[in-house]
C-alpha cells in the first residue's frame, strides 16, 4: 500500500496544483469510499469553497478549506493516486499533476472511469480526482487523527527512543504500529532495518540508545531517499526481497519470515 513517501507525493501534488481553486461540483456518490457520509453530504460541505492547505501525518492526508470549512481527509488505501488537471484554457491547460501509489511502468492504457472514486470539479474547468482501482481508500470530512503517533519523517531522536525502544514486541512490529509512529509500512521498515543493520525480530526494548539513534537516522534517510526518488520501491534493498536473492552489501542470502504479520526480509549475517 502507499507508505509515507507515496502519500507525501500526493500531498505535494495537491499543494502544487489544487489549492486556491473554487469548487463548483463534487462527486461523492461512491458510498464505500465516502463512508460514513451519505451521497451529497461531502458535496454540500465543499461547494463554493477552496482548498487552502494540504497536510500529512504518516499515511494520512487532509486539506483545509476556505471560510472555516471542514477539513477534507483523503486516504489512499492500498493503491490510490491523486490526479489534478489544469484549467480548461490558458496557462496550465491540459497539464495533469499526480501523486500517490507507484503506478508501475507506463503502459499507454488510460485509467477506467469507474476507478475514479471521488472528484472535485473547479470553476476553471479542472478537476481533482481520486483514482482507486481496488476501492480501499477513504474520503471523509474532519478525519480523526488522534490514534496516530508522530510522523516518522519529523519525529526527533528523544521521542523516537521513548516510543520505539520499549516492550517485548519485535522491532519491526513496533515500527509498523501506527499509534507508535505514523507512516512506516512494510517496505520502508525492511529498508530502514537493513540500513541500520538491526534484526527485525529483536525485542524493541532490548535496543540500546545508540542503536535506536542509528535506526532513527537511517529511517529518516530512507524516507528522504524514497520521497526524492519516487517511492519506497526505489529502496536499495527492496529488489533483493525475493527468494534466492543476496544481500547487496555482503552477498549473504536474504532470510525471510513473517514478523508483525508481514512478510519480512533481512540479511542474517549483518542484521543482529
Amino acid at each position: 500500500m502507499p507508505e509515507l513517501p507515496e502519500v507525501e507525493s500526493a500531498r505535494v501534488a495537491i499543494e502544487r496544483a489544487g489549492l486556491g481553486r473554487r469548487i463548483v461540483e463534487v462527486d461523492d456518490s461512491d458510498r464505500y469510499e465516502c463512508r460514513p457520509h451519505l451521497p451529497g453530504e461531502i458535496r454540500a460541505a465543499l461547494l463554493g469553497r477552496r482548498l487552502t492547505a494540504a497536510h500529512r501525518r504518516g499515511k494520512s492526508m487532509w486539506c483545509q478549506t476556505s471560510d472555516a470549512g471542514p477539513d477534507l481527509g483523503i486516504h489512499l488505501g492500498m493503491s490510490g493516486r491523486i490526479l489534478i488537471s489544469g484549467p480548461s484554457s490558458g496557462q496550465g491547460a491540459g497539464e495533469v499533476v499526480e501523486g500517490g501509489d507507484y503506478a508501475g511502468p507506463a503502459t499507454g492504457r488510460p485509467a477506467l472511469d469507474v476507478w475514479f472514486r471521488f472528484t472535485l470539479a473547479f470553476a476553471d474547468g479542472g478537476t481533482l480526482r481520486l483514482l482507486d482501482k481496488r476501492r480501499l481508500g477513504r474520503v471523509r470530512l474532519d478525519p480523526d487523527l488522534s490514534a496516530l503517533g508522530p510522523d516518522a519523517q519529523s519525529v526527533d531522536r528523544a521521542e523516537f527512543r521513548a516510543r520505539v525502544g520499549k516492550g517485548t514486541a519485535p522491532l519491526k512490529a513496533r515500527l509498523l504500529d501506527q499509534s507508535v509512529l505514523a507512516g512506516v509500512g512494510n517496505l520502508l521498515a525492511d529498508q530502514a532495518l537493513w540500513q541500520s543493520r538491526l534484526a527485525p525480530r529483536r525485542p524493541a526494548g532490548a535496543l540500546t540508545a545508540t542503536e535506536l539513534d542509528r535506526l532513527h537516522d537511517e529511517l529518516r534517510a530512507a524516507i528522504d531517499d524514497a520521497v526524492r526518488n519516487g517511492g519506497v520501491h526505489t529502496g536499495s534493498v527492496v529488489a533483493y526481497r525475493k527468494a534466492g536473492r543476496h544481500c547487496p552489501r555482503c552477498g549473504t542470502e536474504m532470510a525471510c519470515a513473517t514478523v508483525g504479520g508481514r512478510t519480512t526480509w533481512w540479511c542474517p549475517a549483518e542484521q543482529r
